[in-house]
């Protein structure tokens, strides 16, 4: 069961309940998927040993001068304009390029050949916990994470029962990439008007994907504001509620296990994991 934890805006705790989740199931030896590329903090706050560090890449188009005979066929069909069509050369911009193969595949003359194009990393390790991280790492200066996001989700795809995926904030690509084909999104918010209305594009996103889901309200202060209404107005069930605490968000900063700073956390997510099992049966 692939479980994917996100929420439409940053800070609402998805990495405290992924890696939460992660300790709760360590029997199960559960796969921890950061896919938050460009930024992964997974690793910052669960002890783990790395054990092995592969590149990954996505093709792009390279022009073999000799055989192009400059006709722009590749330049007109490309969506991202990603090619451009010089009066003595083809101009390649990898940034742009979608990675489609469509130039490759219309070119009259075959001049055109995928390479790789390296994007990131993905290291491998264990968690002294008890389980595994895959942790996706976008090199500096690509502005494409979804691919390697793709690649982090592939990686050892039927070596546990568990596989929790720590998605990036928001609702673009990155988000969707994370999410898409999930068996349960667990989207952690907080009671303030950016949590509900982040929520909202979080959920419309979830529906557009046929992905099951509920609402973790975190640093919750007993009211449930408007991401109530937004639950009910939406169908999404509350599944559980983290109560605000100061002693939690201090032992998180440091690195510690917020289980044991928080006891009645296990508890909580305990449930959740119940209820998930419940839907996704």
């Amino acid at each position: 069961m692939e479980i994917a934890v996100a929420s439409g805006k940053g800070g609402t705790g998805k990495t405290l309940v992924a890696t939460c989740l992660a300790r709760i199931l360590a029997e199960y030896n559960p796969i921890v998927i950061d896919a938050d590329v460009e930024e992964p903090n997974a690793g910052l706050v669960m002890p783990h040993r790395v054990i092995d560090t592969k590149p990954a890449f996505r093709p792009v188009p390279e022009v073999d001068m000799e055989s192009c005979t400059l006709c722009g066929k590749c330049a007109e069909l490309c969506r991202f304009n990603a090619l451009v069509v010089l009066p003595s050369e083809v101009m390649v911009f990898t940034e742009l390029c979608h990675s489609c193969g469509l130039c490759a595949y219309m070119c009259p003359e075959n001049a055109i050949n995928e390479v790789n194009h390296k994007i990131g990393d993905i290291e491998e390790s264990d968690l002294l916990s008890g389980g595994q991280l895959i942790t996706g790492r976008l090199l500096v200066g690509e502005v494409q994470s979804p691919p390697l996001i793709k690649a982090a989700r592939e990686t050892r795809r039927q070596d546990s029962e568990y596989r929790l995926v720590d998605c990036p904030p928001g609702t673009t690509c990155p988000a969707i990439e994370s999410i898409r084909d999930s068996d349960f999104c667990l989207l952690v918010t907080e009671p303030s008007l950016f949590g509900a209305h982040d929520l909202e594009l979080s959920i419309a996103a979830t529906k557009l994907l046929d992905v099951r889901t509920g609402i973790i309200i975190n640093r919750w202060q007993g009211d449930d504001a408007d991401v109530g209404i937004i639950a009910r107005e939406q169908d999404i069930p509350i599944l559980e509620r983290i109560p605000y605490s100061l002693e939690l968000a201090k032992s998180y900063a440091k690195g510690e296990n917020p289980l044991t700073a928080m006891p009645e956390l296990q508890v909580i997510l305990e449930n959740v994991i119940k209820m998930v099992k419940e839907r996704v049966a």
